[in-house]
């Protein structure tokens, strides 16, 4: 199932699509299944998975076509979970019928995704992940997970879970982890919510009583889920990280710049050089960014995401924290902690005084930035890796 199509097929593709359903008047679901029906979702997976056998790099073609005739983008807005992690991670490493079953209405956004991670003792240190998995004893295969998870974006939107369990206490902590996608719908799952220093619950916990999983929803084999969920991480870390990217002068940098041009009275000319050097660091990110998503584009990425992480994360926090100087009082102004729960992410939609305090959580999410250091320094750089007097000791035996 490996069709090779030129890339005059791929824009003849793209053209029937579009002239089959038309953007302005199909619906987004209606939409998108055709376009993953047509290969066209990820041009670089075999046929019959929504791809075309191609390589990674012709997909950019097809997606800027689709969106200058106004196309829906694939997942949706509140499915950039299982856009950014879980549909890679389930490329990489389901079998076929996983494929088959899985990624269309992910895709298409009937089955948003959540990542149900990091628990209240295994947050930095994810391979310590407590919350447990065990056959049913009735021969069915069925797993019965019992745990808590917390700081779980779209929970309180999510029909699926990208989930990581522990299904062998007798071995050391990263051998006996199993990766499952568990269906958020049924009994037995119950979503909380967090509130954040901003007043909203964007995060929630997320509690595992008896939650059944069936074995054909595990995704690669028993005990092998620490590989797994590194090839999601891989992912995320580029996936926050890529949030600078997207045309010049977006994202943080883009609302300092435009109230320095359309307001006279901010322009103080002490902070010139402050904001110039931010605006090349913005610069210098995004650029990086996008030779980062091209070399990913040949293949799964590498622990290089992480060093995007980071830097986004920097340089997130220090233009809001110039944003807060630049706006004086304004910027002070930020009183609204109503509780609300956002259909979405947003990290820079609303006043300045509400990016600064969001910017704190991007050193946290996705992986904290002194892991990532470790992560860089080790698997990257190559220098001698942090001592762990842990890593053969089975996990039932270490302190906790």
């Amino acid at each position: 199932m490996s069709t090779s199509v030129s890339e005059v097929d791929v824009d003849a593709l793209v053209q029937t699509l579009l002239d089959e359903h038309d953007p302005a008047t199909t619906p987004p679901q209606e939409f998108l299944g055709a376009q993953y029906d047509a290969g066209l979702a990820w041009v670089y997976l075999p046929v019959g998975f929504g791809g075309l056998g191609l390589t990674r790099s012709a997909q950019e073609r097809v997606d800027l076509r689709l969106a200058a005739a106004g196309a829906p983008i694939g997942g949706t807005v509140k499915n950039y979970i299982g856009m950014g992690m879980a549909a890679p991670t389930i490329a990489a490493f389901g079998t076929d019928e996983q494929k088959r079953k899985f990624l269309r209405p992910l895709f298409t956004g009937e089955q948003i995704y959540c990542q149900l991670f990091s628990e209240p003792g295994a947050g930095s240190d994810l391979a310590a992940a407590a919350t447990r998995a065990v056959r049913d004893g009735s021969g069915n295969g069925d797993w019965i997970v019992n745990g808590q998870k917390v700081w779980t974006s779209q929970a309180q939107h999510a029909q699926m879970a990208i989930l990581v369990a522990r299904t062998n206490p007798d071995v050391p902590k990263h051998a006996g982890l199993t990766y499952f996608l568990c269906d958020m719908t049924q009994p037995g799952v119950e979503v909380r919510p967090l509130r954040q220093i901003t007043g909203e619950a964007e995060f929630n916990e997320v509690f595992l009583t008896d939650a059944r999983v069936p074995d054909a929803n595990r995704l690669g084999p028993e005990g092998g889920g620490w590989r797994v969920a590194t090839t999601t991480l891989n992912n995320e870390r580029i996936a926050i990280g890529s949030r600078a990217g997207a045309p010049r002068e977006s994202g943080h940098i883009g609302k300092v710049t435009k109230a320095w041009r359309d307001d006279p009275a901010l322009r103080n000319p002490a902070m010139h050089d402050d904001l110039m050097r931010l605006w090349v660091e913005a610069e210098v990110l995004r650029l990086t960014g996008e030779r980062l998503r091209q070399q990913a584009a040949t293949g799964q990425p590498g622990p290089e995401g992480a060093g995007m992480k980071i830097a986004f994360a920097r340089i997130a926090q220090a233009i809001s924290g110039f944003e807060i100087e630049l706006s004086g009082e304004a910027g002070l102004s930020y009183d609204d902690w109503t509780l609300r729960r956002p259909e979405t992410v947003d990290l820079i939609g609303r006043e300045a005084g509400y990016r600064y305090l969001r910017a704190k959580g991007n050193s946290i999410e996705g992986g904290t930035s002194e892991i990532l250091r470790n992560t860089i320094s080790e698997r990257v750089l190559g220098l001698p890796g942090e001592h762990r007097v842990d890593k053969a000791v089975a996990w039932k035996d270490l302190p906790r």
